[in-house]
């Protein structure tokens, strides 16, 4: 996603792959909202026959999942328009407005309803029965859960190879939201399940509903940690994420290797939305021009800095003589 780097650093391959890796994420979040829908109802279907704590927690847990695609889907779909009059600087950062709703969301109607219907059957416990639907329910919700995570991994290992990264590292830390969301989504989907089915086995074999009770808890307690994170990540790209020290350095490197610049003494990047940067720079140009003509000199620069497919604008001053360069 964080490809305006590179693409200032001069590789041109870089432009299409912006807008594929859109394409990549539109999908992954349409293949989690279907999954997510037949889960849900699957999941509330066994909560109904069966009784069980754990179950009724992840349909409440599947539900929200569901309910959180839609505000991604908003969020992929109005952070993608142009600039215009009124926001000069495109609406990229709508995606981390609508990707927080998602996360408060995920854990106000999954956390607290796990949580608070597993305390409740702590002091009012209900017997459980035909644990054979549980358990094929939560197999097929544990086929589905993995397509989709499946198609999250593999669009970040992409990412996260393009950029040389880490595969954790540019979970946490991609400026794209949806494709964070998504991942920790059903990583939080796959491993409730696992959850949920240890607590309905645990009330079969012992004939206790206090295992299949705590297991609602743990759910709801997963599902919050998981929010924490997103809306974490979220807020900080919102206030104004700081671009890594790698990508600056590429930036800076692609900058001095231009003919026409000769040293740059401010380099300002900031996220605007998912793999769009806003660019500041201070430089000191090549030759001895008159003034119109370096402002003219300046304004192409700028340009053609913005023809990079994720660099939203660029803003370059010159540098005067007294400043520092900045080094790589």
């Amino acid at each position: 996603m964080e490809s305006g780097a590179t693409e200032v650093a001069g590789k041109q391959s870089q432009s299409a792959s912006s807008s594929h890796s859109g394409g990549e994420s539109l999908k992954t979040v349409v293949i989690a909202f279907g999954a997510n829908l037949l889960i849900a109802l699957a999941k509330s279907f066994a909560a109904m026959v069966t009784g069980s704590a754990s179950m009724l927690a992840e349909a409440a847990h599947s539900w929200a999942d569901a309910g959180n695609e839609i505000f991604l889907l908003v969020a992929d779909r109005r952070s993608g328009r142009g600039r215009d009059s009124h926001h000069p600087m495109g609406y990229g950062r709508e995606a981390y407005v609508w990707s927080m709703f998602a996360a408060f969301g995920l854990f106000t109607a999954g956390a607290v309803v796990s949580i608070s219907h597993g305390i409740n059957e702590l002091r009012h416990p209900e017997e459980a029965s035909s644990y054979g639907v549980a358990y094929l329910v939560l197999g097929i919700a544990f086929v589905l859960e993995g397509v989709s995570f499946t198609q999250a991994s593999l669009q970040t290992r992409k990412a996260a190879r393009d950029l040389d990264r880490g595969f954790l590292d540019h979970v946490l830390n991609t400026s794209n939201p949806t494709l964070r969301a998504v991942f920790f989504e059903d990583a939080a989907a796959l491993l409730g399940i696992l959850i949920a089915t240890a607590g309905v086995a645990l009330h079969q074999v012992t004939g206790s509903p206090v295992p299949d009770a705590i297991g609602s808890i743990l759910v709801g307690v997963l599902l919050g940690l998981v929010a924490v994170v997103l809306i974490d990540r979220n807020r900080r790209f919102l206030v104004g994420e700081n671009v890594r020290p790698e990508m600056r350095d590429a930036v800076l490197r692609g900058l001095l290797e231009r003919p026409e610049v000769e040293r740059v003494t401010y380099l300002h990047l900031e996220f605007l939305g998912p793999g769009r940067l806003y660019l500041v720079a201070a430089i000191d140009m090549s030759g001895n021009d008159l003034e119109h003509q370096l402002a003219v000199r300046l304004r192409r620069l700028e340009r053609e800095l913005e023809q990079a497919d994720d660099i939203e604008e660029a803003v370059l001053t010159l540098a005067t003589p007294d400043e520092v360069a900045l080094q790589l």
